[in-house]
C-alpha cells in the first residue's frame, strides 16, 4: 500500500510540473538594477503597472498592430484585439519575454514573420488561442515549454515543427481542423518531454502516431476514432490519464489486451460504441464507460488478475485499484453484479 501511495504521489508531483515548473521560473523577479528609469517606457496603447514592472497590458483595445515591446517586459497581455501580423521589429527589444497572450485575434500564418518568434530566447509560455491559424507556427524559440493553439484552423503541421522544441511539455491543438494525414511517423520527433497532448475536437479517424516517450496526458475526445493499433501504448508507457470519449470505439477496434496498461491510472471512454467492458489493469482507478452499448458486465473477463497466493488482508493493497465506475446510458439494469464488488473491493462509486 505505501508503495502505491508514493506511486501516486510521485506521479501527481511530476504531472503538475507540466503546470507548474516554467511558472516557478516566470514568476523569478529579475534584478531592480537591471531597470532604469529610461526603461520604464510604456506604450500609450498599454497599461504598464507601477507595481509589476515586467508585466504589460494591452488586451481588450482594439488593437491593429503589436506596439514596440519595452526591454523590461517579461509578461505580455495582447488578447482580444484585431492583430493581424506578428512581425519582427516590436521584438527587437523584448529579449526577456516569458509569457505572450495573443489570444482572440486575427493572426494568420501569413502575417508571422519568419524570425518574430524564434528570436525570443527565454519565452516558455505561447498563447494563440482563436486566431485564424492553418498550421501550426514555425520557427519557435527552443525555450518554449507550452504553446496553446486551441480553436484554431490548423490542418497542418510542416514537418520538423518540432524538432528543437525538446523543452515543450504541454501541446494544445484541440478544436482545429486536424485530419489524419497531418501526422507523418516523425511529426512528434523532439518532443522529448512533452507531457501533455491535447487533440481533442479534431476530426481523426485513427491514433495519431509516435507519440512522444513521455507523454502522460493524452486527450483525444470528440473525434471519429475508430479503433486503437495493437501494441499502440508500448510507444507511451508512461501514459496516466488517457481520454476517447464521443468516438467511434467499438469491441473490434479495440487491441487484443484492451487497456490493461499499468501507467493508465483515468481512463475515459464515454459516448462510443462499446458492447463489453474491456480488459483493465490493476492499477486503474477510473473508468467512464457511460453512453455505450453495453449489456452486462462480466466480471470473470474483466476482473485482473492477482497472485493467488496473497492473504486476504493484502488483496487490499496488491489488488485491482479501481475506485470510480461509470456504466450509466448504457443497457444495464440493476441490480449491481455482487461479483463486482468482490473483485474490485476499494470501489466507492458505481453509476448504472
Amino acid at each position: 500500500m505505501a508503495t502505491t501511495i508514493c506511486f501516486i504521489i510521485w506521479l501527481l508531483f511530476v504531472t503538475d510540473t507540466v503546470w507548474t515548473r516554467s511558472v516557478r521560473q516566470v514568476y523569478e523577479a529579475s534584478d531592480p538594477e537591471d531597470w532604469t528609469m529610461h526603461d520604464f517606457d510604456c506604450p500609450r496603447e498599454c497599461f504598464c503597472p507601477p507595481s509589476f514592472p515586467t508585466a504589460l497590458y494591452c488586451e481588450n483595445r482594439g488593437l491593429k498592430e503589436i506596439p514596440a515591446i519595452p526591454s523590461r517586459i517579461w509578461y505580455l497581455y495582447l488578447e482580444n484585439n484585431l492583430i493581424e501580423t506578428i512581425p519582427e521589429k516590436p521584438f527587437e527589444n523584448a529579449t526577456q519575454l516569458r509569457w505572450i497572450n495573443l489570444n482572440k485575434n486575427k493572426i494568420t500564418n501569413y502575417g508571422i514573420e519568419k524570425g518574430a518568434l524564434s528570436q525570443l530566447k527565454k519565452l516558455l509560455f505561447l498563447f494563440l488561442e482563436d486566431n485564424e491559424l492553418e498550421e501550426v507556427p514555425s520557427p519557435l524559440p527552443r525555450s518554449l515549454e507550452q504553446l496553446q493553439l486551441a480553436r484554431n484552423k490548423v490542418s497542418r503541421i510542416p514537418q520538423g515543427t518540432f524538432s528543437n522544441l525538446e523543452n515543450l511539455t504541454l501541446l494544445d491543438l484541440q478544436h482545429n481542423k486536424l485530419l489524419d494525414n497531418a501526422f507523418q511517423r516523425d511529426t512528434f520527433k523532439g518532443l522529448k518531454n512533452l507531457m501533455q497532448l491535447n487533440m481533442a475536437k479534431n476530426a481523426l479517424r485513427n491514433m495519431p502516431p509516435r507519440l512522444p516517450a513521455n507523454t502522460m496526458q493524452l486527450f483525444l475526445d470528440n473525434n471519429s476514432i475508430e479503433g486503437i493499433p495493437e501494441n499502440y501504448f508500448n510507444v507511451i508507457p508512461k501514459v496516466a490519464f488517457l481520454r476517447l470519449n464521443h468516438n467511434k470505439l467499438s469491441d473490434a477496434g479495440l487491441p487484443s489486451s484492451g487497456f490493461n496498461v499499468s501507467s493508465i491510472l483515468d481512463l475515459q471512454l464515454s459516448h462510443n460504441q462499446l458492447t463489453k467492458v474491456p480488459k483493465i489493469s490493476a492499477h486503474l482507478q477510473h473508468l467512464h464507460l457511460d453512453h455505450n452499448k453495453i449489456r452486462n458486465v462480466n466480471v470473470s473477463v474483466i476482473c485482473p488478475s492477482t497472485p493467488s497466493t496473497l492473504p486476504v488482508e493484502d488483496s487490499f493493497s496488491y489488488g485491482p485499484h479501481l475506485r470510480y465506475l461509470r456504466l450509466d446510458g448504457n443497457e444495464i439494469k440493476p441490480p449491481i453484479p455482487m461479483d463486482l464488488m468482490t473483485c474490485f473491493r476499494l470501489l466507492q462509486a458505481v453509476i448504472i
